[in-house]
């Protein structure tokens, strides 16, 4: 028997989707559907929950820099029409048939994944975020060859491997971003060991990313040093952050006073710099681990690294496993990110600032209580 098909209307001027009626149901939220990055509502099709996926409601998503690079097409791999967000919190109203992690009522939270081959070495060792066949929230192919669609909507069906559960003592819009700036931060930190108590940890940059590494090695017991290129981000950065200590990146003097004082740097920059005097910083064997991506080379002189057996990282995001550890682990410490939440209408306006890099220091959409109303 043929199986029967609907036709739904997206934005005006992109045209109709062909999919198959029973193995869809329809969600709504924004997208872009240009360069322009500019959001307008959607009306689309998620896939019906399978026996190991679950449903969540989407009450809170968070806005990365990354949803305004891919709504831009900055990185020239955006698919049209693009629902961007990838730090979503909600509430399980669905599970399927063999789910065992949750169940109707509780919270879960999307990160960045929704998808892996599960099988490569990458996966078995719970390090699904480097597996070569991984499917990202959004702007992906799915396994049934449809787009993948973010958390700028009502609602996600995932499979339960890549949900985590969500603290219950832990604000979900104030948590929302740690599903991608905390798990990005704590999964180096945790396996390249710079999460041990006494250590001395540095970070560059204090924004979306920073501000959370701060927080989490205060909470691992370490000492913490901001290195920045604004000295305004001082008394934030200490007084309001906790961390120890705080260096101008330009002030050569107190760069030079700080040399070989750190056991790691954890540099969140995505913007060309300079990485000689971070190297400088680190002690014999310390690590600078890279979680920026600037889209012009960055210059590196060698013998700083010989000289000291100091090694230069790169790390993405995280696995699943240690997602759900960073997550419990922000619960037990109270440890949330600094943000500004926005309603739904709001979300164009704080795309142009996150540009300007006008935001302290994630925005979040309050979607349960205001996507309805754009």
């Amino acid at each position: 028997m043929a199986q029967a098909t609907v036709v739904m209307q997206n934005i005006e001027g992109i045209g109709t989707k062909e999919v198959a009626a029973s193995q869809r149901r329809t969600a709504f939220g924004l997208a872009a559907t240009d360069n322009s990055g500019v959001l307008a509502p959607f009306h689309f099709f998620r896939r019906e929950n399978g026996d190991e996926d679950i449903s969540i409601k989407i009450l809170y998503c968070g806005i990365c820099h990354t949803d305004l690079h891919q709504a831009k097409n900055e990185w020239k791999s955006t698919i049209y029409p693009c629902v961007p967000g990838h730090e979503i919190v909600g509430i399980v109203t669905e599970v399927g048939a063999n789910v065992q992690k949750f169940k109707i009522g509780e919270r879960a939270g999307v990160g960045c994944l929704v998808g892996s081959c599960r099988r490569c070495d990458s996966c078995s060792q719970n390090q699904e975020s480097y597996c070569s066949n991984l499917i990202f929230t959004y702007n992906s192919i799915d396994t049934d060859g449809s787009n993948t669609y973010g958390g700028y909507s009502d609602m996600i069906v995932v499979d339960q491997h890549f949900a985590v559960k969500f603290p219950e003592n832990l604000p979900m819009d104030k948590g929302a971003p740690l599903l991608c700036a905390g798990i990005t931060v704590y999964s180096p930190m945790k396996n390249l060991g710079l999460n041990e108590a006494g250590k001395h940890l540095g970070v560059v940059g204090l924004g979306g990313l920073g501000h959370v590494a701060v927080k989490f090695g205060k909470a691992f017991g370490m000492k913490v040093t901001v290195i920045s290129s604004s000295a305004k981000k001082k008394a934030e950065a200490i007084d309001g952050l906790g961390a120890d200590d705080f260096l101008v990146g330009s002030d050569s003097q107190h760069m030079q006073a700080a040399a070989e004082t750190m056991d790691g740097i954890i540099d969140t920059v995505s913007a060309k710099h300079e990485l000689a005097p971070l190297i400088a910083l680190l002690k014999k064997n310390g690590k600078l681990v890279l979680l920026g991506a600037p889209e012009e080379p960055l210059e590196l002189h060698v013998m700083p690294l010989l000289n000291g057996a100091k090694g230069i990282i790169g790390s993405l995001i995280g696995g699943m496993k240690d997602t759900q550890e960073m997550i419990d682990f922000a619960g037990e410490h109270n440890i949330t990110a600094e943000i500004e939440l926005i309603g739904a209408g709001y979300v164009n306006r704080a795309m142009a600032r996150l540009a300007k890099s006008d935001v302290r220091y994630r925005f979040v959409i309050d979607i349960g209580n205001t996507l309805t109303d754009v």
